[in-house]
């Protein structure tokens, strides 16, 4: 998959990326779920994800979430702050409450930086909060630590 044609940038980089790294057999095994109601941002969260050697499935709203949870069984959802007929602060709030679903890491991505919108979120149990333009690397390392086996 390519990221559309108005971010050639980001295609050639994250092109160059997973030809230089490969994948990493670890993280094949983290299944990675991008809901967002932007074609564009899950195209393009999808193929850097991908290239680092997640399983990445995708959801364009909130209901399709929900029916996702339940069918693919992610081990991290990264959650669009805007998607539409549902809060996002409702949707981590569910996630985290329900005991099937608690264990799933949530990070929300927001393009608000408002210190309020950051409180909402980890209130609601998000286990981060990024504000867009996202920094892919550390994104990646953040899902790292959240779904990676410690070494402890």
């Amino acid at each position: 998959m390519t990221v559309p044609d108005d971010m050639p940038e980001v295609n050639d980089r994250l092109s160059a990326r997973a030809a230089a790294s490969g994948a990493d057999e670890e993280r094949g095994r983290c299944r990675v779920l991008i809901v967002d109601d932007d074609v564009s941002v899950r195209a393009m969260l999808r193929l850097a994800l991908s290239a680092e050697g997640f399983d990445v499935i995708e959801a364009s709203n909130g209901l399709r979430l929900i029916g996702s949870l339940q069918v693919d069984h992610p081990d991290l959802v990264l959650l669009d702050a805007d998607i539409g007929w549902i809060s996002c602060f409702d949707l981590c709030r569910s996630i985290k409450q329900s005991s099937d679903l608690s264990d799933i890491a949530v990070i929300l991505l927001s393009a608000s930086c408002a210190e309020s919108d950051v409180r909402r979120g980890m209130d609601a149990g998000a286990d981060d909060y990024f504000v867009k333009p996202l920094d892919l690397d550390v994104l990646v390392r953040r899902i790292d630590a959240l779904t990676l086996p410690s070494s402890e």
